[in-house]
This record gives C-alpha cells, structure tokens and sequence, in this order.
C-alpha cells in the first residue's frame, strides 16, 4: 500500500484556519483562556492556531509550550535516553481554561502524561484538547478532542501519520510503518 496524502497545505490552512474560528466561538476573547502547545510536535499547529486566533479577535492571548518527557509513562523503561524539550509557560494555570494543543492523538498516553504535567503550573479551571488529527481507534486511554481537524481511521501500529511543518507548505501524510 502506498503512501496517501491527507492534506495538502491549502486543505491544512483551512482545517486550521476552521479550528481557530472554533476556539474563538467558544472562549470570550480568551479572557481566561490560554493556549499551550504539547512539545515537540504540537507547538507547530499551536503557533500558527494562536497567530490565527490574535488576527481575528486582535488580542495578545496567553501562550506556552508544554513538555511532558518526565511525566510519560514509560520515562524509567526507556533504553535511550530521553531529551526534554524547553518549557516555557510564564503564567500560572491557576483556574485558567486551558486549551492543549497537538499534531496527532494516537493512544492518548501523551495527553496523559501532559495534563499530569499542567497541574505543577496550577489547577486549570478546565482543559480542553485540540488535534490536527485524530486517530481514534487506537486509545488506551479514556481521552477525546474537544477540538478535532480530522478523524484518520488507521491499522494501529501498522501505519503512522506524518505531519510535515516545512514553512509555507505543511502536509500530512498516512504512510505505511
């Protein structure tokens, strides 16, 4: 089976674009809100979302980049070491809606192990999910998008979803492991 294109970057922009405007509907000017994006893949569509979301209501909202590697469930069973990407959320989280953003939601452990993270900035008032995609008969554990580009039916471990974020032509592939 060969690899298949599911994005192109004019369907990805307006996936995003569409997202944006879905986030927007449901915060009041993000008031209460911020945005984090899960490293290392989720700050790509988080940025371009929150660049996004600034344009259309023309407010700075609150932004930071969450990195989850000492929080996984698998961090000690490792044989290669792991490398933690920086962290950069200069608020507090403290009853704050926060909207954790990444590429492709798989199993779920990495959001798992990313809210087990947010709770050492404060306890957010609620957290919702945004993904890019959703492969979404492959959980192990109890965890939905709120926010949802697209759904990707996939043969579990058989195939992947790639996501390129070359600058100004990002893409999305189903490729065969």
């Amino acid at each position: 089976m060969d690899d298949k294109l599911l994005y192109d970057h004019k369907k990805l922009n307006a996936t995003l674009n569409r997202l944006a405007y879905e986030l927007v509907e449901n915060h009041d000017n993000f008031h209460n809100t911020a945005i984090i994006g899960l490293q290392p893949r989720g700050v790509f569509p988080a940025r371009i979302i929150r660049q996004k979301i600034e344009d259309i209501i023309k407010v700075k909202i609150k932004y930071g980049e969450l990195d989850f590697t000492f929080f996984r469930d698998d961090y000690r069973t490792n044989d290669k070491p792991l490398s933690a990407s920086p962290i950069h959320i200069p608020f507090s989280t403290e009853n704050m809606n926060i909207i954790l953003i990444d590429d492709v939601l798989f199993t779920g452990r990495s959001i798992r192990s990313a809210m087990d993270a947010l709770v050492g900035f404060g306890r957010p008032a609620k957290v919702e999910l945004c993904v890019l995609i959703d492969r979404k008969y492959n959980r192990e554990n109890p965890i939905a998008p709120d926010y949802v580009g697209k759904v990707v039916d996939t043969r579990g471990h058989i195939q992947k979803v790639k996501v390129d974020w070359e600058e100004n032509n990002y893409k999305v592939w189903l490729i065969n492991a």
